[in-house]
């Protein structure tokens, strides 16, 4: 396939076309994957979210990777929704640090009817901070989906996980149609998608490849794909699950770029396990996205003073806000990572957002 042919937005990828791409040449899949990004995207430039747990623990989903599932022993201390004005005061932490999405993520397997309207200020008043919004709250009816939207929030996180055929495998308190679903009502009430998946459960390269060609069949391709790299937790069925080999998970990562060349490709959970290297060929792959914080939602992730340090190595740049320039936003950023206050709600996207 030439690299010219794969700048068309598709949405029929077959099986054996997305296996050979995974099967080209590493140098040659992230140049095609390198060409393709620079073609839509401003080089050199990642997006910025951070991402709060605002509900913790007790999730009576059983997902074999989540330390969040009340079906687990895992240790984690459970929380209650959290208060409106700490939600938003953690919010406004994360615009001063540089980010430009704020991320709220709830352990449910669906909103309740009692928590919900808070759920509606949150994203009130993270809009009015002048960030984008972000929520995963599980599972959404069409007037959920539609109050939502009535309040404008930005983006739904609604992972698949993996593919259709190892779906079962890792869940089975909610069906993988449950979850395109949800997709759909999201897609159908104007909110933009944040849809992606999880390596190195134990799948093999055709669930990747199953999983990428779900994500490349919706209309539009999902604006936001997280690529989540499994996080080992004590207490879950995935603690000791074999190591996905590096390499496979930055093809996928150039695979993802490829099929889907204008989404928002995140490079997610994980990141702690990973060295500057492999973080960096994964930029080089297409990724142009990352949480920061020292936690996503229940799991480490690198610190902001580590993630800018490694973009000065780089020459990358943070997509901007609207109020400040390049130089002033990290500048901000530097300064305020320096001074890390002690209530840290910020989550490590290894809870797979």
């Amino acid at each position: 396939m030439s690299a010219n042919s794969s700048f068309e937005l598709k949405h029929d990828w077959t099986e054996a076309e997305v296996h050979a791409l995974f099967n080209l040449p590493f140098m040659d899949l992230l140049f095609q994957a390198q060409t393709i990004h620079r073609a839509n995207f401003t080089p050199n430039e990642v997006q910025v979210s951070t991402l709060m747990s605002i509900k913790t623990g007790a999730c009576p989903e059983d997902c074999k990777y989540c330390p969040q599932s009340g079906h687990y022993n895992t240790e984690l201390e459970k929380e209650k929704l959290a208060e409106v004005e700490k939600v938003l005061s953690e919010a406004n932490r994360a615009k001063e640090k540089g980010a430009t999405r704020f991320c709220m993520g709830a352990a449910w397997k669906h909103p309740s009817e009692k928590d919900f309207p808070y759920v509606l200020e949150m994203i009130k008043g993270v809009k009015a901070l002048g960030l984008e919004s972000c929520v995963t709250l599980g599972t959404l009816n069409d007037k959920q989906a539609q109050m939502l939207s009535e309040v404008g929030l930005d983006y739904y996180n609604h992972n698949l996980d993996t593919s259709p055929e190892f779906y079962d495998s890792i869940i089975t308190t909610r069906s993988y149609q449950e979850r395109l679903d949800t997709l759909s009502r999201v897609r159908d009430s104007g909110i933009k998608l944040c849809c992606g998946g999880i390596m190195g459960m134990g799948e093999e390269q055709r669930d990747r490849i199953g999983l990428l060609r779900q994500l490349s069949q919706m209309t539009p391709h999902p604006e936001s794909v997280p690529i989540n790299m499994l996080v080992k937790v004590e207490g879950t069925p995935m603690a000791n699950v074999d190591d996905l080999e590096p390499f496979e998970f930055i093809r996928t990562i150039a695979v993802a770029r490829i099929m889907m060349p204008m989404s928002h490709v995140r490079l997610s959970a994980g990141r702690e396990g990973m060295n500057e290297q492999m973080q960096a060929l994964c930029f080089m792959a297409g990724a142009n996205s990352i949480f920061y914080g020292e936690k996503l939602l229940t799991t480490p992730n690198p610190e902001a003073h580590k993630d800018m340090q490694l973009f000065d190595k780089l020459g990358i740049n943070t997509e901007k806000t609207e109020a400040l320039s390049d130089e002033a936003e990290k500048e901000a950023l530097l300064v305020q990572v320096k001074k890390q206050q002690e209530d840290r709600l910020f989550y490590d996207a290894s809870v797979h957002v």
